[in-house]
Protein backbone atom coordinates (compact mmCIF):
# COMPACT_ATOMS: atom_id res chain seq x y z
CA UNK A 1 0.00 0.00 0.00
CA UNK A 2 2.74 2.46 0.62
CA UNK A 3 4.49 1.68 -3.05
CA UNK A 4 1.33 2.30 -4.48
CA UNK A 5 0.77 5.92 -2.79
CA UNK A 6 4.28 7.05 -3.29
CA UNK A 7 4.05 5.88 -6.39
CA UNK A 8 1.14 7.66 -7.20
CA UNK A 9 2.09 10.75 -5.70
CA UNK A 10 5.77 10.76 -7.48
CA UNK A 11 3.56 10.49 -10.56
CA UNK A 12 1.06 13.76 -9.94
CA UNK A 13 4.79 15.82 -9.22
CA UNK A 14 5.93 14.50 -12.56
CA UNK A 15 2.88 15.86 -14.02
CA UNK A 16 3.08 19.33 -12.62
CA UNK A 17 6.55 19.25 -13.65
CA UNK A 18 6.19 18.60 -17.27
CA UNK A 19 4.32 22.01 -17.42
CA UNK A 20 7.40 23.91 -16.89
CA UNK A 21 9.51 22.03 -18.41
CA UNK A 22 11.23 19.13 -18.97
CA UNK A 23 11.58 17.21 -16.15
CA UNK A 24 14.88 15.85 -15.01
CA UNK A 25 15.01 11.52 -14.21
CA UNK A 26 14.49 12.21 -10.51
CA UNK A 27 10.76 12.08 -9.48
CA UNK A 28 11.39 15.30 -7.48
CA UNK A 29 11.73 17.28 -10.83
CA UNK A 30 12.56 20.83 -9.48
CA UNK A 31 13.99 22.89 -12.25
CA UNK A 32 17.85 24.40 -12.08
CA UNK A 33 19.61 25.98 -14.41
CA UNK A 34 22.47 24.27 -16.65
CA UNK A 35 24.63 27.08 -16.74
CA UNK A 36 23.94 30.37 -14.53
CA UNK A 37 25.98 30.56 -11.63
CA UNK A 38 23.19 31.60 -9.78
CA UNK A 39 19.27 32.08 -9.62
CA UNK A 40 16.89 34.18 -7.25
CA UNK A 41 13.66 32.86 -6.39
CA UNK A 42 12.50 29.32 -6.07
CA UNK A 43 13.50 26.22 -7.98
CA UNK A 44 11.07 23.27 -7.54
CA UNK A 45 8.32 23.09 -10.15
CA UNK A 46 5.93 23.24 -7.40
CA UNK A 47 4.74 25.56 -4.38
CA UNK A 48 4.19 23.62 -0.80
CA UNK A 49 2.43 20.46 -1.43
CA UNK A 50 -1.09 21.80 0.51
CA UNK A 51 -2.62 19.17 2.78
CA UNK A 52 -5.76 18.01 2.27
CA UNK A 53 -9.17 19.88 3.36
CA UNK A 54 -9.93 19.58 6.99
CA UNK A 55 -13.04 17.37 6.02
CA UNK A 56 -10.82 15.33 3.85
CA UNK A 57 -8.30 14.96 7.06
CA UNK A 58 -10.80 14.08 9.17
CA UNK A 59 -12.16 11.48 7.02
CA UNK A 60 -7.90 10.29 6.94
CA UNK A 61 -7.87 10.19 10.56
CA UNK A 62 -10.99 8.11 10.64
CA UNK A 63 -9.18 5.26 8.58
CA UNK A 64 -5.94 5.69 10.33
CA UNK A 65 -5.24 2.05 12.49
CA UNK A 66 -5.55 3.47 16.21
CA UNK A 67 -3.32 1.26 18.15
CA UNK A 68 -0.40 1.61 20.96
CA UNK A 69 3.14 2.88 19.63
CA UNK A 70 5.33 0.27 18.91
CA UNK A 71 8.80 1.16 20.58
CA UNK A 72 10.80 -1.41 17.91
CA UNK A 73 14.37 -1.26 18.71
CA UNK A 74 17.29 -0.32 16.01
CA UNK A 75 16.25 3.10 14.92
CA UNK A 76 18.92 5.00 13.83
CA UNK A 77 18.50 8.25 11.32
CA UNK A 78 21.18 6.70 8.85
CA UNK A 79 18.07 3.75 8.18
CA UNK A 80 16.23 6.81 6.73
CA UNK A 81 19.09 8.30 3.95
CA UNK A 82 18.25 12.08 3.40
CA UNK A 83 19.21 14.61 1.71
CA UNK A 84 19.63 13.04 -1.01
CA UNK A 85 20.52 14.32 -4.58
CA UNK A 86 17.38 15.60 -6.32
CA UNK A 87 19.21 16.33 -9.67
CA UNK A 88 22.26 17.97 -10.91
CA UNK A 89 23.82 19.11 -7.40
CA UNK A 90 20.71 20.35 -5.82
CA UNK A 91 19.89 17.79 -2.64
CA UNK A 92 16.71 18.00 -1.32
CA UNK A 93 17.08 20.48 1.82
CA UNK A 94 18.02 22.92 -1.38
CA UNK A 95 15.18 22.13 -3.21
CA UNK A 96 13.12 23.16 0.23
CA UNK A 97 15.46 26.09 1.36
CA UNK A 98 14.43 27.74 -1.93
CA UNK A 99 11.18 26.81 -1.89
CA UNK A 100 9.92 27.76 1.32
CA UNK A 101 12.14 30.69 0.99
CA UNK A 102 11.77 34.42 0.17
CA UNK A 103 14.43 35.99 -2.49
CA UNK A 104 16.38 33.64 -2.40
CA UNK A 105 19.87 33.29 -4.31
CA UNK A 106 21.67 30.31 -4.80
CA UNK A 107 25.09 29.55 -6.20
CA UNK A 108 26.54 27.41 -8.87
CA UNK A 109 26.18 24.73 -6.26
CA UNK A 110 22.87 25.03 -5.69
CA UNK A 111 23.43 26.34 -2.10
CA UNK A 112 21.91 28.96 -0.93
CA UNK A 113 23.33 31.96 -0.23
CA UNK A 114 20.97 35.09 0.04
CA UNK A 115 17.28 34.86 1.67
CA UNK A 116 14.76 34.94 4.31
CA UNK A 117 12.78 32.32 6.11
CA UNK A 118 9.73 32.89 8.40
CA UNK A 119 8.93 29.50 10.17
CA UNK A 120 5.69 28.57 10.43
CA UNK A 121 5.89 26.89 13.41
CA UNK A 122 6.96 29.81 15.73
CA UNK A 123 6.75 32.75 13.06
CA UNK A 124 10.41 33.67 13.83
CA UNK A 125 12.07 35.30 10.77
CA UNK A 126 15.73 33.76 9.54
CA UNK A 127 17.86 35.67 7.57
CA UNK A 128 20.64 32.60 6.44
CA UNK A 129 20.33 29.12 5.73
CA UNK A 130 22.00 27.67 8.12
CA UNK A 131 19.80 29.17 11.10
CA UNK A 132 16.44 27.27 9.10
CA UNK A 133 16.36 23.34 9.68
CA UNK A 134 14.36 21.11 7.01
CA UNK A 135 12.07 19.69 9.50
CA UNK A 136 9.72 16.09 8.38
CA UNK A 137 6.18 17.24 9.72
CA UNK A 138 6.18 13.36 11.23
CA UNK A 139 9.36 12.64 12.37
CA UNK A 140 11.80 10.37 11.27
CA UNK A 141 11.80 8.53 14.26
CA UNK A 142 8.04 8.41 15.06
CA UNK A 143 7.25 7.19 11.13
CA UNK A 144 9.82 4.10 12.70
CA UNK A 145 7.29 3.58 15.66
CA UNK A 146 4.35 3.48 13.65
CA UNK A 147 5.32 1.50 10.84
CA UNK A 148 8.51 2.44 8.97
CA UNK A 149 10.68 -0.40 11.33
CA UNK A 150 9.05 -2.92 8.58
CA UNK A 151 9.92 -0.55 5.41
CA UNK A 152 12.84 -1.35 2.97
CA UNK A 153 15.65 1.10 2.95
CA UNK A 154 14.48 2.39 -0.48
CA UNK A 155 10.84 2.79 1.06
CA UNK A 156 12.46 5.23 4.42
CA UNK A 157 14.64 7.18 1.86
CA UNK A 158 11.60 8.02 -0.46
CA UNK A 159 9.96 9.01 3.07
CA UNK A 160 12.70 11.01 4.36
CA UNK A 161 13.07 13.38 0.65
CA UNK A 162 9.03 13.00 0.06
CA UNK A 163 8.37 16.35 -1.92
CA UNK A 164 5.15 15.46 -3.12
CA UNK A 165 3.39 15.37 0.22
CA UNK A 166 3.40 18.00 3.28
CA UNK A 167 6.01 16.64 4.66
CA UNK A 168 9.54 18.65 5.02
CA UNK A 169 8.89 21.98 5.69
CA UNK A 170 11.61 25.01 6.93
CA UNK A 171 11.47 25.63 10.15
CA UNK A 172 13.80 27.77 12.91
CA UNK A 173 16.20 24.98 14.78
CA UNK A 174 14.85 26.17 17.85
CA UNK A 175 11.42 24.63 16.77
CA UNK A 176 12.85 22.31 14.99
CA UNK A 177 14.76 20.63 17.75
CA UNK A 178 12.16 21.47 20.77
CA UNK A 179 9.63 19.04 18.42
CA UNK A 180 12.46 16.40 17.92
CA UNK A 181 10.39 13.09 17.75
CA UNK A 182 7.94 13.67 19.71
CA UNK A 183 3.63 13.45 18.20
CA UNK A 184 0.89 15.89 18.52
CA UNK A 185 -0.02 14.60 21.77
CA UNK A 186 3.13 15.81 23.49
CA UNK A 187 4.06 19.14 20.90
CA UNK A 188 2.18 21.05 18.63
CA UNK A 189 3.41 24.72 16.78
CA UNK A 190 3.55 27.77 19.01
CA UNK A 191 1.56 29.63 16.54
CA UNK A 192 -1.95 28.55 17.14
CA UNK A 193 -2.85 29.57 13.76
CA UNK A 194 -0.72 27.46 12.55
CA UNK A 195 -2.31 24.14 14.34
CA UNK A 196 -4.89 23.20 11.58
CA UNK A 197 -2.45 23.12 8.70
CA UNK A 198 -0.12 21.37 11.18
CA UNK A 199 -2.72 18.87 11.85
CA UNK A 200 -3.81 18.15 7.97
CA UNK A 201 -0.33 17.87 6.90
CA UNK A 202 0.53 15.43 9.36
CA UNK A 203 -2.80 13.31 8.86
CA UNK A 204 -2.19 13.50 5.40
CA UNK A 205 0.87 11.95 5.43
CA UNK A 206 0.64 9.46 7.89
CA UNK A 207 -2.51 7.87 5.37
CA UNK A 208 -0.44 8.50 2.71
CA UNK A 209 2.14 5.92 3.88
CA UNK A 210 -0.56 3.51 5.90
CA UNK A 211 1.51 4.69 9.19
CA UNK A 212 -0.29 3.71 12.40
CA UNK A 213 -1.49 6.62 15.30
CA UNK A 214 -2.22 5.95 18.43
CA UNK A 215 -4.97 6.66 20.82
CA UNK A 216 -3.63 9.95 22.43
CA UNK A 217 -2.44 11.05 19.38
CA UNK A 218 -5.79 10.87 17.45
CA UNK A 219 -7.15 12.58 20.38
CA UNK A 220 -4.55 15.63 20.04
CA UNK A 221 -5.19 15.65 16.35
CA UNK A 222 -9.05 15.69 16.38
CA UNK A 223 -8.41 18.40 18.74
CA UNK A 224 -6.29 20.17 16.38
CA UNK A 225 -8.56 20.13 13.29
CA UNK A 226 -11.48 21.94 15.71
CA UNK A 227 -9.20 24.84 14.72
CA UNK A 228 -9.98 24.68 11.24
CA UNK A 229 -13.47 25.59 11.63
Amino acid sequence: MMIRRWAAAAAATLATASLVGSAPSSWAVPSTPSTASSVTGPVSATELPEPPTAEEARAELAELTVVPEDDEPGYSRTKFPHWTTQHGTCDTREIVLARDGDQVTQDGQCRATVGSWRSAYDGAVLDAASKVDIDHVVPLKEAWRSGASQWTTADRRAFANDLAHSQLIAASARSNRTKSDRDPSDWQPDLASYHCTYARAWISVKHAYSLTTDQEEHAALTGMLESCG
